[in-house]
């Protein structure tokens, strides 16, 4: 799906879809802010009707931004540039290719911008960079997130390198924001290309896209005359550019506000967050006493039944821990890099009326989610993007939750050309600094690397019916036995369960699981894994970041030496 370049005239009473060819009563499309009400097709609607969509009614207030002089180089093609200029503000009543306006949505205060296509292009130049630029500027002097709509060609020719400059000075307004903690969201609508893709666009911390969007960096007639190639159906679309870990979400065009509700309410700094009511009455001092902390109490068991029961199907995975606990949950996606892992999820939202971010690793319930979710096997995308969510949570400041839940990293081909063990290496050496909170839950298993790429965390809890290991006992048997029925001696060998972990300092608490699993009673078991965690994070937010990752350090520091082996 693409957005028609033309606008009906105002009297047409009917439109016909670009999408889909139907005709649509001008009325009933104006009711849906431009979405084909057959397909779904989503046409450009003025700047102005974008603040009044996305700012709560009655909040806008339009920013005034004095632009530097118009037509600097004095250019002129088939016609002057200043009659190209004056007959683009004549067509959409405005003074440039964006507007900027102080609002609040969902009540958090910010500052939005919106680019208009039908002024030439909605093309970057000096006057829209100045005016992105003042506006982060603005939010940054008032610490208000900042939300961009972008819709450009790219960076407007007819001011020159100028023009060109524009991308730098708009990337160093961004970087300032991002240095002060404050979140910025991007909105891709039909087309974005050129300098604003490859600037201001795709640098905000959460990239959401209207459906069909097309954005990329050379316009798809430029490509094929390049490469001398036809390029794929779909080719830079949202779709596209989501399936390759361009983007975090697709949201329809009612769904944008409240989807920048939710993240504004999560990711906003804490005096600009509206009170956020708690889900459940959690008792924060109950949290701690349902952990243990002495082996002793817990029951010695078979280890290698216990590697069974982790495995089991019916237990609970991580996306169903995450809808139990995590209230308004935003999943974003992507390793901005090429790739999205499906065995890796992640989001913001909040636990016990508090913002966190939360990373795991999701298996599934049956042989289809399964294989949707490889096995639950990350590649070096899903390290990838749980660095990028755990970079987000240490620059606005709240903490991060990971649930662990893998036989092991993706041991194929392709993660080891996308460089499996770097990416691993990277989630290590950047959580052992992250200045915030981390808590790692290992709720069914823990497979070596795969697993502590996501666990090098302040508080390491375990479910008492997961593993822990360096390597699955059938791997253990195959390369130490020579014998692959040996797993169940290997896996007493390994030391991989609750009771042998916590004894050894590797897990710090064990939350009990309810008789027959936590698939027995996964509502209640992730109730109390709830409280578990609100609690422990409570106490983790007390210690200055300095304090924190100190104690971090400290605690891998002492695994392995002197003082604790034996």
């Amino acid at each position: 799906m693409t957005a028609t370049t033309l606008r009906p005239a105002a009297t047409a009473p009917w439109w016909r879809c670009d999408g889909c060819g139907y005709l649509v009563y001008a009325k009933r499309l104006a009711r849906s802010h431009g979405v084909c009400p057959e397909c779904g097709h989503h046409r450009r609607i003025p700047a102005g009707e974008r603040v009044e969509l996305l700012l709560d009614p009655g909040t806008a207030e339009p920013m005034d931004v004095p632009y530097p002089p118009d037509d600097p180089l004095g250019f002129a093609d088939t016609r002057p540039y200043r009659e190209r200029l004056a007959e683009a503000r004549a067509r959409t009543g405005l003074a440039e290719a964006a507007i900027a306006a102080r609002g609040r949505i969902g009540g958090v205060p910010a500052v939005l911008v919106v680019m208009e296509f039908d002024f030439l292009g909605g093309s970057l130049g000096g006057a829209v960079g100045e005016l992105i630029t003042v506006a982060a500027e603005t939010a940054l002097a008032e610490r208000r997130p900042l939300v961009i709509v972008a819709a450009s060609g790219g960076a407007r020719m007819q001011e020159g390198a100028l023009a060109l400059m524009q991308m730098a000075k708009t990337s160093q307004a961004l970087l300032a924001l991002d240095q002060a903690g404050l979140p910025t969201v991007s909105v891709i609508t039909d087309p974005t290309y050129g300098g604003v893709a490859a600037s201001f666009a795709t640098l905000c911390d959460v990239i959401v896209a209207e459906p069909g969007a097309r954005m990329g960096f050379a316009g798809p007639r430029v490509i094929e005359r390049t490469i001398g190639e036809r390029l794929p159906s779909g080719f830079q679309t949202a779709e596209f550019l989501l399936r390759h870990g361009q983007i975090d979400a697709i949201r329809s065009r009612d769904e944008l506000r409240p989807t920048l509700r939710r993240l504004l309410r999560t990711l906003a700094p804490a005096e600009s967050r509206p009170s956020l009511a708690k889900a459940t009455a959690r008792s924060s001092s109950a949290g701690p006493s349902i952990l243990l902390t002495d082996p002793d109490r817990l029951p010695t068991t078979d280890p290698y039944q216990v590697v069974r029961l982790a495995r089991s199907l019916d237990r609970p995975t991580a996306l169903d821990y995450v809808h139990w606990l995590v209230d308004d949950f935003e999943e974003l996606r992507g390793d901005r890099l090429g790739g999205d892992c499906p065995a890796t999820i992640g989001g913001v939202g909040t636990l016990d009326g508090q913002p966190i971010v939360v990373i795991g690793q999701q298996k599934g319930h049956d042989a289809a989610e399964l294989r949707e979710r490889n096995f639950g096997m990350p590649a070096p995308a899903g390290y990838r993007k749980a660095g990028r969510l755990m970079r987000l949570a240490a620059k606005v400041g709240i903490p991060v939750l990971t649930l662990v839940d893998t036989g092991g990293a993706y041991p194929g081909v392709s993660a080891e050309r996308e460089g499996q063990a770097v990416a691993i290496a990277e989630n290590l050496r950047l959580m052992a600094g992250l200045p915030v909170p981390i808590v790692s839950v290992v709720i069914s298993e823990g497979g070596s690397g795969g697993a502590l790429g996501l666990a090098v965390a302040d508080r390491v809890l375990m479910l008492s019916n997961a593993v822990y290991s360096v390597i699955s006992p059938e791997g253990c048997a195959a390369i130490l036995w020579r014998d692959g029925t040996a797993a169940p001696s290997a896996a007493r060998a390994l030391g991989l369960d609750a009771r042998d972990l916590l004894a050894r300092g590797v897990v710090d608490a064990v939350l009990p699981e309810p008789d027959g699993g936590a698939q027995a009673d996964p509502a209640g078991t992730a109730y109390l894994l709830g409280e578990a965690v609100a609690a422990t994070l409570a106490e983790l937010r007390a210690l200055p970041a300095a304090e924190l990752t100190a104690r971090r350090r400290a605690r891998f520091r002492r695994l392995g030496s002197r003082a604790v082996v034996g």
